[in-house]
């Protein structure tokens, strides 16, 4: 088995997918990307059992037809190393060396059979959904953050997908802020929900900020592939029902705040400094057009104070916010301004973006209050 490839356009082909390799492999084999030759397709996949990628290319002068399996991380390292030449692979089909030749080098390391490597989950009676890049791409963004740590709680761990024939939805909470991205210029012919969890999305993520194309969804009840142009992506679902996130979204809210969205930002980051770095509190005292924000470390006799313009509809009110959570939202957001809805000190607020020029986009963030020191 030998080909001819481009190092660079291999190069990029092995980082798209490198990402799903994790370093703690049950499977000792899974150190190692996997070569399948055909005709004149190379199919290059790796896998943490979980999620799988695969990547296709084409190469030149083949030779035979195989699988092997080459350890990425020497294989990555080594071909970060050459400018763009052509390199060759040869394969001893009796033990599986590998033999890369490149200019004037020539490097040998041990491969394996690559029919042990394990392969990825077929999907029976899969449902289908297709969406553009840029789309699937900003619904990961805008909620992947507010997904939990949490592995005591898996279903909250991942973002949850929400299909119907009115509208897509995504949500990601981990109990203390929550996001739902909903888009209406996406359908589905039937109604489903699936739960993805953060690795594959994250490893997705990065590959669809990178073009732009439709990505095609098919999914059943444990597994979901995507495919992407030249790459496909097969992960495994978080089993489980995600919570009734529509039951903590509060409905009546008539204390609104509206801000430019960047000088609040800065302002809570500044102000945020000062707070105690358990709780990360500040405080909002709101009345007529001023906010003011504080922060206070009585550990370290830290305190911060200012004041910005806004326009306020509603009652006088102090509320208290974890502004490490408020910065993750506003930082999520794209517009000039924003708006925050409130009911009670002790009830949740809601930010949603003011004028959003994408009317078939809606994006909802909830933040819970923490207890005012007084």
């Amino acid at each position: 088995m030998k080909f001819i490839v481009s190092s660079n356009l291999l190069l990029k082909q092995l980082q798209s997918i490198s990402g799903v390799l994790s370093t703690n492999n049950t499977l000792p084999i899974l150190d190692n990307f996997l070569f399948e030759l055909s005709d004149k397709e190379l199919k290059v996949s790796a896998s943490d059992l979980e999620t799988t990628m695969t990547s296709r290319l084409s190469v030149d002068m083949v030779e035979d037809e195989g699988s092997v399996a080459i350890p990425a991380k020497i294989l990555l390292d080594t071909l970060k190393t050459f400018s763009d030449i052509p390199v060759t692979l040869e394969i001893d089909e009796k033990n599986f060396g590998v033999t890369l030749i490149a200019g004037e080098g020539k490097y040998r390391l041990a491969g394996q059979d690559g029919q042990e490597y394990p392969r990825p989950a077929e999907l029976e009676g899969a449902s289908n959904l297709t969406i553009e890049s840029d789309i699937l791409h900003n619904a990961i963004s805008k909620t992947i953050f507010a997904a939990s740590n949490d592995e005591m709680r898996p279903i909250m761990t991942g973002v949850y997908f929400e299909l119907s024939a009115d509208h897509v939805t995504f949500v990601a909470t981990d109990a203390h802020k929550l996001v739902r991205y909903r888009r209406n210029d996406v359908k589905a012919a039937e109604e489903a929900a699936l739960i993805l969890p953060k690795k594959p999305l994250n490893q997705l993520r990065h590959i669809l900020a990178l073009d732009d194309a439709p990505v095609n969804i098919d999914f059943n009840e444990k597994n979901a592939r995507f495919s992407f142009k030249n790459i496909t992506m097969t992960c495994r679902l978080i089993d489980g029902k995600y919570p009734n996130y529509n039951a903590v979204i509060p409905k009546e809210n008539p204390n609104k705040l509206t801000l430019d969205r960047s000088p609040f930002l800065n302002s809570i980051r500044r102000v945020s400094l000062f707070s105690n770095q358990t709780t990360y509190q500040v405080k909002f005292k709101i009345a007529g057009t001023e906010l003011h924000l504080t922060a206070e470390d009585h550990d370290y006799a830290n305190e911060a104070r200012e004041r910005l313009n806004c326009h306020y509809e509603g009652s006088d009110m102090e509320i208290g916010f974890n502004s490490k959570f408020m910065v993750e939202m506003l930082n999520n957001l794209d517009t000039d301004q924003v708006v925050l809805e409130m009911s009670e000190p002790n009830r949740a607020g809601l930010i949603f973006p003011q004028d959003d020029e994408n009317k078939d986009e809606e994006i909802l963030m909830l933040v819970m209050p923490v207890m005012l020191n007084n």
